[in-house]
Protein backbone atom coordinates (compact mmCIF):
# COMPACT_ATOMS: atom_id res chain seq x y z
CA UNK A 1 0.00 0.00 0.00
CA UNK A 2 1.27 3.84 -0.90
CA UNK A 3 1.75 5.20 2.58
CA UNK A 4 -0.08 8.83 2.72
CA UNK A 5 1.89 11.69 4.61
CA UNK A 6 0.35 13.62 7.24
CA UNK A 7 0.80 16.53 4.76
CA UNK A 8 -1.82 15.04 2.46
CA UNK A 9 -5.43 16.04 3.91
CA UNK A 10 -7.36 12.93 5.21
CA UNK A 11 -10.11 12.26 6.88
CA UNK A 12 -10.30 11.24 10.25
CA UNK A 13 -10.88 7.76 11.39
CA UNK A 14 -14.32 6.83 11.12
CA UNK A 15 -16.25 5.22 14.50
CA UNK A 16 -15.02 2.24 15.37
CA UNK A 17 -12.68 1.79 12.68
CA UNK A 18 -9.39 2.13 14.57
CA UNK A 19 -6.24 0.85 13.44
CA UNK A 20 -4.96 -2.30 14.37
CA UNK A 21 -0.91 -1.30 15.28
CA UNK A 22 0.71 2.07 15.65
CA UNK A 23 4.25 1.91 15.11
CA UNK A 24 5.77 4.69 17.12
CA UNK A 25 9.28 6.00 17.62
CA UNK A 26 10.45 4.43 14.27
CA UNK A 27 12.50 5.68 11.36
CA UNK A 28 10.14 5.07 8.56
CA UNK A 29 11.59 5.31 4.95
CA UNK A 30 8.37 6.60 3.02
CA UNK A 31 10.04 6.38 -0.27
CA UNK A 32 8.62 9.99 -0.69
CA UNK A 33 11.13 12.30 -2.00
CA UNK A 34 9.97 15.78 -0.43
CA UNK A 35 9.39 13.61 3.02
CA UNK A 36 12.14 10.33 2.69
CA UNK A 37 11.68 9.13 6.85
CA UNK A 38 8.72 9.50 9.07
CA UNK A 39 8.62 8.53 12.86
CA UNK A 40 4.97 6.52 13.20
CA UNK A 41 2.63 4.64 11.42
CA UNK A 42 -1.23 3.66 11.73
CA UNK A 43 -1.86 0.02 10.04
CA UNK A 44 -5.50 -1.32 9.63
CA UNK A 45 -6.53 -4.74 8.43
CA UNK A 46 -2.52 -4.75 6.41
CA UNK A 47 -2.80 -1.53 5.12
CA UNK A 48 -1.27 1.73 5.92
CA UNK A 49 -3.39 4.31 7.12
CA UNK A 50 -1.33 7.24 7.75
CA UNK A 51 2.36 7.83 8.19
CA UNK A 52 4.01 11.17 9.79
CA UNK A 53 4.37 11.76 13.30
CA UNK A 54 2.87 10.06 16.25
CA UNK A 55 0.60 13.47 17.25
CA UNK A 56 -0.53 12.94 13.75
CA UNK A 57 -2.04 9.50 14.27
CA UNK A 58 -3.48 9.69 17.48
CA UNK A 59 -6.75 9.73 16.11
CA UNK A 60 -6.33 6.01 14.99
CA UNK A 61 -5.79 4.99 18.98
CA UNK A 62 -8.62 3.24 19.67
CA UNK A 63 -8.72 0.92 22.76
CA UNK A 64 -7.80 -2.22 20.94
CA UNK A 65 -5.31 -0.56 19.20
CA UNK A 66 -1.68 -2.11 19.26
CA UNK A 67 1.35 0.59 19.69
CA UNK A 68 4.67 -0.67 19.09
CA UNK A 69 7.77 1.59 20.33
CA UNK A 70 10.29 0.82 17.82
CA UNK A 71 12.96 2.79 19.33
CA UNK A 72 14.19 4.45 16.20
CA UNK A 73 14.75 1.07 14.80
CA UNK A 74 14.18 1.52 10.96
CA UNK A 75 10.95 0.50 9.22
CA UNK A 76 11.49 -0.41 5.07
CA UNK A 77 8.72 -1.09 2.82
CA UNK A 78 8.59 -4.76 1.67
CA UNK A 79 11.71 -6.00 -0.55
CA UNK A 80 10.39 -7.75 -4.32
CA UNK A 81 12.65 -10.64 -5.07
CA UNK A 82 12.60 -10.94 -8.65
CA UNK A 83 14.28 -14.44 -9.40
CA UNK A 84 13.12 -17.15 -6.72
CA UNK A 85 12.11 -20.98 -6.99
CA UNK A 86 10.04 -20.89 -3.98
CA UNK A 87 8.61 -24.33 -3.57
CA UNK A 88 11.86 -26.25 -4.49
CA UNK A 89 13.72 -24.02 -1.90
CA UNK A 90 11.33 -24.81 0.80
CA UNK A 91 11.61 -28.30 -0.04
CA UNK A 92 15.51 -27.98 0.51
CA UNK A 93 15.40 -26.01 3.96
CA UNK A 94 14.08 -29.28 5.24
CA UNK A 95 16.68 -31.26 3.29
CA UNK A 96 20.82 -31.56 4.18
CA UNK A 97 21.90 -27.99 4.79
CA UNK A 98 25.25 -28.19 2.02
CA UNK A 99 25.04 -23.66 1.98
CA UNK A 100 28.42 -22.61 2.97
CA UNK A 101 29.84 -25.83 3.66
CA UNK A 102 33.80 -24.96 3.29
CA UNK A 103 35.58 -28.19 3.79
CA UNK A 104 35.37 -31.92 2.34
CA UNK A 105 35.05 -33.38 5.99
CA UNK A 106 32.51 -30.29 6.73
CA UNK A 107 30.82 -31.82 3.37
CA UNK A 108 30.96 -35.53 4.06
CA UNK A 109 29.55 -35.02 8.03
CA UNK A 110 26.59 -33.28 7.07
CA UNK A 111 25.72 -36.16 4.68
CA UNK A 112 26.53 -38.80 7.05
CA UNK A 113 24.20 -37.25 9.67
CA UNK A 114 21.62 -37.18 7.21
CA UNK A 115 22.22 -40.62 6.09
CA UNK A 116 21.78 -42.16 10.03
CA UNK A 117 17.99 -40.32 10.28
CA UNK A 118 17.01 -42.69 7.35
CA UNK A 119 15.89 -46.26 6.36
CA UNK A 120 17.79 -48.53 4.25
CA UNK A 121 16.88 -47.46 0.76
CA UNK A 122 15.30 -44.30 1.42
CA UNK A 123 16.82 -41.11 -0.71
CA UNK A 124 19.21 -38.14 1.55
CA UNK A 125 18.66 -35.70 -0.73
CA UNK A 126 20.12 -32.11 -0.13
CA UNK A 127 21.87 -29.20 -1.83
CA UNK A 128 23.76 -25.20 -1.60
CA UNK A 129 27.10 -26.89 -2.12
CA UNK A 130 29.92 -24.66 -3.59
CA UNK A 131 33.26 -25.75 -4.07
CA UNK A 132 34.29 -22.40 -4.60
CA UNK A 133 34.10 -22.45 -1.06
CA UNK A 134 36.99 -25.22 0.14
CA UNK A 135 39.22 -24.37 -2.79
CA UNK A 136 37.47 -25.83 -6.15
CA UNK A 137 37.82 -29.26 -5.84
CA UNK A 138 34.84 -31.17 -7.34
CA UNK A 139 32.90 -33.71 -4.70
CA UNK A 140 32.41 -37.26 -6.30
CA UNK A 141 30.59 -40.63 -5.70
CA UNK A 142 33.65 -41.57 -3.32
CA UNK A 143 32.94 -39.04 -1.42
CA UNK A 144 30.07 -40.35 -0.36
CA UNK A 145 30.01 -44.24 -0.63
CA UNK A 146 31.55 -44.93 1.95
CA UNK A 147 28.66 -43.44 4.43
CA UNK A 148 26.01 -43.71 2.45
CA UNK A 149 25.95 -47.72 1.42
CA UNK A 150 22.62 -48.56 1.70
CA UNK A 151 20.79 -45.16 0.73
CA UNK A 152 20.73 -43.58 -2.68
CA UNK A 153 22.33 -39.73 -2.47
CA UNK A 154 21.74 -36.87 -4.43
CA UNK A 155 22.96 -33.54 -3.93
CA UNK A 156 22.35 -30.00 -5.82
CA UNK A 157 25.45 -27.83 -6.60
CA UNK A 158 24.08 -24.37 -5.34
CA UNK A 159 23.33 -23.04 -8.60
CA UNK A 160 20.84 -26.18 -10.08
CA UNK A 161 22.63 -26.89 -12.85
CA UNK A 162 24.68 -29.61 -11.22
CA UNK A 163 24.42 -32.40 -8.89
CA UNK A 164 26.53 -35.09 -7.17
CA UNK A 165 24.88 -39.05 -7.02
CA UNK A 166 26.24 -41.71 -4.80
CA UNK A 167 27.01 -44.79 -6.73
CA UNK A 168 23.60 -46.76 -5.17
CA UNK A 169 21.57 -43.57 -7.12
CA UNK A 170 23.70 -44.18 -10.19
CA UNK A 171 22.68 -47.99 -10.11
CA UNK A 172 19.46 -47.49 -9.71
CA UNK A 173 19.32 -44.53 -12.55
CA UNK A 174 21.47 -46.87 -15.22
CA UNK A 175 24.16 -44.42 -15.59
CA UNK A 176 27.45 -46.31 -16.09
CA UNK A 177 30.38 -46.19 -18.38
CA UNK A 178 28.55 -46.92 -21.37
CA UNK A 179 25.83 -44.04 -20.62
CA UNK A 180 26.11 -41.79 -23.47
CA UNK A 181 25.61 -37.95 -22.31
CA UNK A 182 22.06 -36.22 -23.21
CA UNK A 183 21.68 -33.32 -25.37
CA UNK A 184 22.00 -30.75 -23.25
CA UNK A 185 23.55 -32.45 -20.58
CA UNK A 186 27.17 -33.97 -19.32
CA UNK A 187 27.83 -37.12 -17.47
CA UNK A 188 31.03 -35.91 -15.62
CA UNK A 189 33.43 -38.87 -16.19
CA UNK A 190 36.90 -40.56 -15.38
CA UNK A 191 39.78 -40.61 -17.77
CA UNK A 192 38.79 -44.46 -18.17
CA UNK A 193 34.93 -43.37 -19.00
CA UNK A 194 33.41 -44.01 -15.67
CA UNK A 195 30.83 -41.62 -14.12
CA UNK A 196 32.19 -39.63 -10.96
CA UNK A 197 28.86 -38.98 -9.71
CA UNK A 198 28.65 -35.58 -11.22
CA UNK A 199 25.33 -34.40 -13.31
CA UNK A 200 25.16 -31.50 -15.32
CA UNK A 201 21.76 -29.81 -16.78
CA UNK A 202 20.14 -32.21 -18.95
CA UNK A 203 21.88 -35.18 -17.61
CA UNK A 204 20.27 -35.02 -14.06
CA UNK A 205 17.11 -36.09 -15.70
CA UNK A 206 18.74 -39.47 -15.43
CA UNK A 207 18.46 -39.35 -11.67
CA UNK A 208 15.17 -37.37 -11.32
CA UNK A 209 13.45 -39.80 -13.09
CA UNK A 210 13.75 -42.41 -10.78
CA UNK A 211 13.73 -39.86 -7.32
CA UNK A 212 10.10 -40.62 -5.67
CA UNK A 213 8.20 -38.02 -6.61
CA UNK A 214 7.29 -35.32 -3.61
CA UNK A 215 3.47 -35.75 -2.54
CA UNK A 216 1.65 -32.83 -2.46
CA UNK A 217 1.51 -31.95 1.09
CA UNK A 218 4.78 -32.05 1.08
CA UNK A 219 4.93 -29.70 -2.02
CA UNK A 220 2.70 -27.37 0.06
CA UNK A 221 4.37 -27.22 3.23
CA UNK A 222 7.44 -26.15 1.54
CA UNK A 223 5.62 -23.29 0.03
CA UNK A 224 4.50 -22.37 3.47
CA UNK A 225 7.94 -23.18 4.92
CA UNK A 226 10.02 -20.69 2.41
CA UNK A 227 6.90 -17.89 2.66
CA UNK A 228 7.35 -17.63 6.33
CA UNK A 229 11.59 -17.93 5.67
CA UNK A 230 10.71 -14.67 2.66
CA UNK A 231 8.58 -13.15 5.62
CA UNK A 232 11.60 -13.22 8.26
CA UNK A 233 13.52 -11.97 5.86
CA UNK A 234 11.37 -8.81 5.08
CA UNK A 235 10.78 -9.96 1.13
CA UNK A 236 6.71 -9.69 0.60
CA UNK A 237 6.45 -10.53 -2.55
CA UNK A 238 8.72 -13.14 -5.42
CA UNK A 239 8.79 -13.69 -9.05
CA UNK A 240 8.81 -17.16 -8.82
CA UNK A 241 10.04 -18.60 -11.62
CA UNK A 242 9.05 -22.00 -11.35
CA UNK A 243 10.18 -25.73 -10.73
CA UNK A 244 11.70 -26.05 -14.09
CA UNK A 245 15.37 -26.00 -14.62
CA UNK A 246 17.32 -28.78 -17.66
CA UNK A 247 16.34 -32.09 -17.17
CA UNK A 248 12.69 -31.92 -14.69
CA UNK A 249 9.25 -32.13 -16.22
CA UNK A 250 7.62 -28.47 -17.84
CA UNK A 251 4.52 -30.30 -15.87
CA UNK A 252 5.90 -29.55 -12.34
CA UNK A 253 5.35 -26.16 -12.34
CA UNK A 254 1.88 -26.58 -13.75
CA UNK A 255 1.02 -28.87 -10.60
CA UNK A 256 2.41 -26.63 -8.34
CA UNK A 257 0.16 -23.87 -10.17
CA UNK A 258 -2.95 -25.98 -9.83
CA UNK A 259 -2.31 -27.93 -6.24
CA UNK A 260 -0.36 -25.60 -4.18
CA UNK A 261 -0.63 -22.07 -5.06
CA UNK A 262 -4.85 -22.10 -5.84
CA UNK A 263 -5.25 -24.49 -2.93
CA UNK A 264 -3.05 -22.06 -0.40
CA UNK A 265 -5.01 -19.04 -2.17
CA UNK A 266 -8.42 -21.16 -1.44
CA UNK A 267 -7.56 -21.93 2.13
CA UNK A 268 -6.98 -18.45 3.03
CA UNK A 269 -2.89 -19.50 3.63
CA UNK A 270 -1.52 -17.21 1.26
CA UNK A 271 1.39 -15.26 3.27
CA UNK A 272 3.62 -13.44 0.31
CA UNK A 273 2.50 -12.25 -2.80
CA UNK A 274 3.93 -14.33 -6.02
CA UNK A 275 4.39 -13.62 -9.75
CA UNK A 276 4.27 -16.70 -11.60
CA UNK A 277 6.60 -17.80 -14.71
CA UNK A 278 5.87 -21.24 -16.91
CA UNK A 279 8.18 -23.08 -18.82
CA UNK A 280 8.16 -21.11 -21.92
CA UNK A 281 6.87 -24.47 -24.38
CA UNK A 282 4.26 -24.29 -22.78
CA UNK A 283 2.92 -20.90 -23.68
CA UNK A 284 0.10 -21.54 -25.33
CA UNK A 285 -1.61 -22.86 -21.88
CA UNK A 286 0.17 -19.66 -20.35
CA UNK A 287 -1.49 -17.35 -22.91
CA UNK A 288 -5.52 -19.77 -22.45
CA UNK A 289 -5.04 -19.09 -18.92
CA UNK A 290 -4.61 -15.77 -19.12
CA UNK A 291 -7.07 -15.06 -21.32
CA UNK A 292 -9.53 -16.83 -19.64
CA UNK A 293 -9.10 -15.64 -16.16
CA UNK A 294 -6.73 -12.11 -16.81
CA UNK A 295 -3.34 -11.54 -15.49
CA UNK A 296 -4.32 -10.95 -11.45
CA UNK A 297 -5.86 -13.97 -10.14
CA UNK A 298 -6.27 -11.95 -7.07
CA UNK A 299 -4.06 -9.71 -4.74
CA UNK A 300 -2.04 -12.47 -4.44
CA UNK A 301 -1.16 -14.54 -7.66
CA UNK A 302 -0.19 -12.59 -10.84
CA UNK A 303 0.41 -14.80 -13.99
CA UNK A 304 3.62 -13.34 -15.29
CA UNK A 305 5.10 -14.84 -17.99
CA UNK A 306 7.35 -17.88 -19.64
CA UNK A 307 10.50 -18.79 -19.00
CA UNK A 308 13.64 -20.75 -21.06
CA UNK A 309 17.46 -21.86 -20.62
CA UNK A 310 19.93 -21.19 -23.10
CA UNK A 311 22.95 -21.98 -21.21
CA UNK A 312 24.03 -23.34 -17.79
CA UNK A 313 26.11 -21.92 -15.07
CA UNK A 314 29.79 -21.03 -14.58
CA UNK A 315 30.08 -23.22 -11.32
CA UNK A 316 29.49 -26.14 -13.55
CA UNK A 317 31.23 -25.06 -16.53
CA UNK A 318 28.35 -25.16 -18.45
CA UNK A 319 27.44 -21.71 -18.87
CA UNK A 320 28.33 -20.67 -23.14
CA UNK A 321 31.45 -19.07 -23.90
CA UNK A 322 33.17 -17.82 -26.81
CA UNK A 323 36.88 -19.47 -25.25
CA UNK A 324 37.03 -22.25 -23.68
CA UNK A 325 37.60 -23.23 -19.85
CA UNK A 326 40.73 -22.48 -18.79
CA UNK A 327 41.11 -25.91 -16.83
CA UNK A 328 39.14 -27.91 -19.77
CA UNK A 329 40.27 -27.01 -22.78
CA UNK A 330 38.19 -27.30 -25.87
CA UNK A 331 34.78 -26.84 -23.44
CA UNK A 332 32.92 -23.74 -24.28
CA UNK A 333 29.79 -24.78 -22.28
CA UNK A 334 26.60 -25.74 -23.69
CA UNK A 335 23.45 -24.57 -25.60
CA UNK A 336 20.59 -25.62 -24.32
CA UNK A 337 18.28 -24.48 -27.18
CA UNK A 338 18.13 -24.71 -30.95
CA UNK A 339 18.40 -20.81 -32.03
CA UNK A 340 15.65 -21.21 -34.06
CA UNK A 341 13.52 -23.38 -31.87
CA UNK A 342 13.76 -20.78 -29.53
CA UNK A 343 13.16 -18.06 -31.73
CA UNK A 344 10.09 -19.16 -32.40
CA UNK A 345 8.82 -20.05 -29.40
CA UNK A 346 9.87 -16.17 -28.39
CA UNK A 347 7.86 -14.95 -31.06
CA UNK A 348 4.95 -16.68 -30.28
CA UNK A 349 4.88 -15.83 -26.89
CA UNK A 350 5.66 -12.06 -27.46
CA UNK A 351 2.70 -11.78 -29.94
CA UNK A 352 0.65 -13.40 -27.43
CA UNK A 353 1.36 -10.70 -24.88
CA UNK A 354 3.70 -12.87 -22.66
CA UNK A 355 6.59 -11.34 -20.92
CA UNK A 356 9.54 -13.83 -22.06
CA UNK A 357 12.28 -14.37 -18.98
CA UNK A 358 15.58 -16.21 -20.65
CA UNK A 359 18.66 -17.87 -18.82
CA UNK A 360 21.86 -16.61 -19.90
CA UNK A 361 25.08 -16.54 -18.56
CA UNK A 362 28.16 -16.70 -20.50
CA UNK A 363 29.07 -14.38 -22.87
CA UNK A 364 28.25 -16.06 -26.14
CA UNK A 365 24.14 -16.85 -24.40
CA UNK A 366 24.11 -13.36 -24.16
CA UNK A 367 25.08 -11.79 -27.62
CA UNK A 368 22.58 -14.86 -29.05
CA UNK A 369 19.73 -13.85 -26.67
CA UNK A 370 19.88 -10.18 -27.58
CA UNK A 371 20.84 -11.02 -31.22
CA UNK A 372 17.68 -13.10 -31.23
CA UNK A 373 15.59 -10.16 -29.37
CA UNK A 374 16.58 -7.77 -31.88
CA UNK A 375 14.87 -10.09 -34.45
CA UNK A 376 11.54 -10.70 -32.12
CA UNK A 377 11.36 -6.54 -32.37
CA UNK A 378 11.98 -6.41 -36.09
CA UNK A 379 9.27 -9.03 -36.85
CA UNK A 380 7.03 -8.09 -34.02
CA UNK A 381 7.12 -4.43 -33.87
CA UNK A 382 8.13 -1.88 -31.19
CA UNK A 383 5.95 -2.36 -27.95
CA UNK A 384 6.25 -2.44 -24.17
CA UNK A 385 7.40 -5.81 -23.61
CA UNK A 386 10.17 -5.89 -21.14
CA UNK A 387 12.44 -8.81 -22.43
CA UNK A 388 14.37 -10.39 -19.24
CA UNK A 389 17.80 -12.35 -19.50
CA UNK A 390 18.05 -13.92 -16.38
CA UNK A 391 21.79 -13.51 -14.15
CA UNK A 392 23.25 -11.60 -17.93
CA UNK A 393 26.27 -12.62 -15.95
CA UNK A 394 29.05 -12.52 -18.04
CA UNK A 395 28.81 -9.68 -21.20
CA UNK A 396 31.47 -9.25 -23.82
CA UNK A 397 32.32 -5.96 -24.28
CA UNK A 398 29.96 -3.73 -25.81
CA UNK A 399 26.75 -5.88 -24.68
CA UNK A 400 25.89 -4.01 -21.59
CA UNK A 401 24.77 -0.98 -24.02
CA UNK A 402 22.35 -3.25 -26.29
CA UNK A 403 20.30 -4.16 -23.18
CA UNK A 404 18.91 -0.51 -23.34
CA UNK A 405 18.23 -0.34 -27.54
CA UNK A 406 14.40 -2.52 -26.29
CA UNK A 407 13.98 -1.94 -22.74
CA UNK A 408 15.90 -5.52 -22.13
CA UNK A 409 16.20 -6.39 -18.01
CA UNK A 410 19.59 -7.18 -17.19
CA UNK A 411 17.95 -9.64 -14.43
CA UNK A 412 20.77 -10.11 -12.22
CA UNK A 413 21.23 -12.35 -8.74
CA UNK A 414 24.11 -11.20 -6.92
CA UNK A 415 25.08 -14.67 -4.78
CA UNK A 416 21.84 -15.10 -3.12
CA UNK A 417 22.21 -12.82 -0.44
CA UNK A 418 18.18 -13.63 0.69
CA UNK A 419 16.77 -17.06 0.90
CA UNK A 420 20.18 -19.74 1.04
CA UNK A 421 18.08 -22.19 -1.21
CA UNK A 422 14.72 -20.60 -2.21
CA UNK A 423 16.61 -19.25 -4.82
CA UNK A 424 19.94 -21.01 -5.47
CA UNK A 425 20.28 -18.36 -8.15
CA UNK A 426 20.85 -20.59 -10.69
CA UNK A 427 23.39 -18.65 -11.70
CA UNK A 428 27.05 -18.40 -10.55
Amino acid sequence: ARAQLVSSPLAGAPRGRFADMILANATIYTADPARPFAAAMAVRAGRVLRVGTYDSLKEFKGRDTYELNLSGNVVLPGFIDSHVHLIDGGLQLARVPLRGVRSKDEFISRVKGAVRDKHPGEWVRGGGWNNDFWGGEIPTAAWLDDISPDNPVWLSRMDGHMGLANSLAMKIAGIDKNTNDPVGGTIVRTTEREPTGLLVDAAMKLVFNVIPEVSVNDRREALLTASRHALMRGVTTVVDVGSYVPGTSEEQTWQDFSDVYEWAHSMGKMMIRVCLFFPMPTWPRVSDLIHERGRSLSGWIHLGGVKAFLDGSLGSSSAWFYEPYEDVPGDYGLQLLDMDVLLNATLESDKSGLQVAIHAIGDKANDMLLDMFDKVVSLNGTKDRRFRIEHAQHLSPGAATRFGEHGIIASVQIICWMMPTLLEGRSG
